[in-house]
């Protein structure tokens, strides 16, 4: 393999760190990278080591773990967020590649969740008063 060419599959590979939760199509990323179908497929399993799916699924896979230790969303949203279609296969492929579920990952990295409501009742501040008047307050 040439060095042009790898160029071209990085560019494609590229392309899908940047789209990753597009629906991308093996014929639009052989189009960016300038291969057929098939060539494209075959060269980005010899360049990189695995197939464009398998790649695009782990990078989406791997976003969702930031999401999910991180984000304040639930594992369907994470799963539709990062360009998954149906959770489960999002579910599945997160398995695979982490060795435990979406929900076990979240619990196990991230602290709990504490309500909203318990998080005003610590911010508010507690027997301040105003040392200034307020203009227009008529006193």
């Amino acid at each position: 393999m040439g060095l042009e060419q790898v160029v071209h599959l990085r560019r494609a590979r590229d392309h899908m760190d940047a789209h990753y939760a597009d629906p991308l199509k093996v014929g639009d990323l052989a189009a960016v990278a300038g291969f057929s179908r098939y060539h494209f497929v075959r060269e980005f399993r010899v360049a990189f080591g695995e197939t464009p799916a398998a790649y695009l699924s782990r990078r989406r896979v791997e976003r969702a773990m930031d999401l999910l230790a991180h984000a304040n969303l639930t594992v369907t949203e994470v799963c539709m967020v990062v360009g998954f279609s149906s959770l489960g296969s999002f579910s599945r492929r997160f398995r695979e590649l982490v060795g435990c579920s979406p929900s076990e990952y979240r619990s196990r990295t991230s602290p709990p969740v504490i309500p909203g409501c318990i998080v005003w009742a610590w911010a508010r501040p507690r027997g301040a008063t105003l040392d200034k008047q307020v203009p227009g307050d008529g006193a």
